[in-house]
C-alpha cells in the first residue's frame, strides 16, 4: 500500500487577555527587566484569568486554524491535543474541543511536555499517510501559570499561557511533511517535573506526603541537554528528509529561552532571519510556542509557498523531536473575508 501525501492547510493561535510584564514581576520577586530579558529574551507573558482556561484557549486556536483553512469542525476526522496542564485529567481537552467546534471526530490528549506539538504532528502524519484519517487537527495548549511558584524568580519569569493549532490534511499534490523524528530519555526525567500532588491511595495511607504542586527544573542540566541534543535532532531530521542544512528556510524552535535558541542557531550556522520566534511577548508557552510563532510569521507575510521549515520541540521527559515541513498553506480568510476569532 502506497502512503498518502500529507500537507498543512491551517494554523492558528489563541492567547489570554492578561499581560504580565517583567516590571510587574519585579514588584513580586527580586528581579528586574534587564535580568530577565538578558537571560531569556522574554519581556512579558500572557496568563489566564476570569473565565479563560486551557480548553477555551485550545478551542480558540482550533477555530482560528479551521478558519485559516476554510474548514469547519465537520471536516475534521481526528483531534489530538498536546497539553501538560489540562483543566481535567478527564475528559480530555481534545474532547472539549470536539464538542465546541461541532465535530464528531475521535479525540484524545498526548503528554510530551514541550515536545508535545511535534509528537502530535507525528501521530497525525502517520494516520493520514496510512489513509486512516484525511484531516487531523493538532493542538498545543498550556496554562503553566497555575503551577508556578511566583516567589521563585528562577521559574516564575519563564512561562506563559497560550494555545496554537495546526490542521493537517491528505494532500492533492506532493508530500509536504518531509520527515519527523522523535526521541526521549527517561533516565533524565526528574530534571524537569510537575508533580500531580497525589502520592498514595488515602484509604491505604492517610498521612499524605507533602509534595510541591509547582514546576521544578534543573536549569543547568536542561540547558546542557538542549544545546547538544537539539542541533543533532534537527540535523538528523533534515538528513532523513534527503536535504541539507542549506535547504532550510526557517527554524521554528520551542521557546525555552533565547540563550538556548541562540546556542542552537550558532551550532547550525543559521542566520538571524532564519529563526522564527515570538518569545519576547509570550515567554515559554510549551507545546503552543511553535504554532503560535508559525501563525504570527504567516500573518506577517514571512512564509512563502515552498519554504522548508523545521519545527523543533524539547522538554520534560526528557523528550525532543523535529518535523521538517514544506510550507504550502493558503490563508482562506484573506479570500473569503472570514474574521479570525483569535485574540
Amino acid at each position: 500500500m502506497s502512503l498518502k501525501p500529507v500537507t498543512i492547510i491551517g494554523v492558528g493561535k489563541c492567547l489570554p487577555d492578561r499581560i504580565i510584564t517583567n516590571d510587574e514581576l519585579s514588584q513580586i520577586v527580586e528581579t528586574n527587566d534587564e535580568w530577565i530579558s538578558s537571560r531569556t529574551g522574554f519581556k512579558q507573558r500572557r496568563v489566564i484569568s476570569g473565565s479563560e482556561s486551557v480548553s477555551s484557549l485550545a478551542i480558540g486556536a482550533a477555530k482560528d486554524a479551521l478558519e485559516f483553512a476554510g474548514m469547519t469542525g465537520e471536516d475534521v476526522d481526528l483531534i489530538v491535543c498536546a497539553s501538560s496542564t489540562p483543566d481535567y485529567m478527564f475528559p480530555s481537552t481534545a474532547c472539549e474541543v470536539q464538542a465546541a467546534i461541532g465535530s464528531k471526530a475521535p479525540a484524545f490528549n498526548v503528554i510530551a511536555a514541550c515536545s508535545g506539538l511535534v509528537y502530535g504532528i507525528s501521530i497525525a502524519n502517520s494516520f493520514i499517510s496510512a489513509g486512516t484519517y484525511k484531516r487531523v487537527l493538532v493542538i498545543g495548549a498550556e496554562a503553566h501559570s497555575r503551577y508556578i511558584d511566583w516567589q521563585d524568580r528562577n521559574t516564575c519569569v519563564l512561562f506563559g499561557d497560550g494555545a496554537g493549532a495546526i490542521l493537517m490534511s491528505e494532500s492533492d499534490g506532493e508530500n509536504d511533511v518531509l520527515s519527523v523524528e522523535l526521541a526521549a530519555d527517561g533516565k533524565k526525567a526528574l530534571e524537569l517535573t510537575l508533580p500531580s500532588g497525589k502520592t498514595s491511595c488515602p484509604l491505604v495511607e492517610l498521612e499524605q506526603k507533602d509534595e510541591s504542586d509547582y514546576i521544578w527544573m534543573n536549569g543547568k542540566e536542561i540547558y546542557k541537554f538542549a544545546v547538544v541534543t537539539v542541533p543533532k535532532t534537527i540535523k538528523s531530521a533534515i538528513e532523513k528528509a534527503g536535504l541539507e542544512i542549506e535547504d532550510l528556510t526557517y527554524l521554528v524552535p520551542h521557546h525555552a529561552n533565547m540563550r538556548i535558541i541562540s546556542a542552537v542557531q550558532d551550532r547550525l550556522k543559521l542566520k538571524d532571519e532564519q529563526i522564527i520566534v515570538s518569545l519576547e511577548n509570550y515567554a515559554n508557552t510549551s507545546t503552543a510556542s511553535t504554532p503560535i510563532a508559525l501563525s504570527e510569521a504567516m500573518e506577517a507575510g514571512k512564509l512563502k509557498r515552498g519554504d522548508v521549515i523545521a519545527l523543533c520541540g524539547f522538554g520534560g521527559g526528557l523528550t525532543w523531536g523535529t518535523a521538517i515541513i514544506r510550507w504550502n498553506a493558503e490563508d482562506k480568510r484573506k479570500t473569503d473575508g472570514l474574521e479570525s476569532l483569535k485574540k
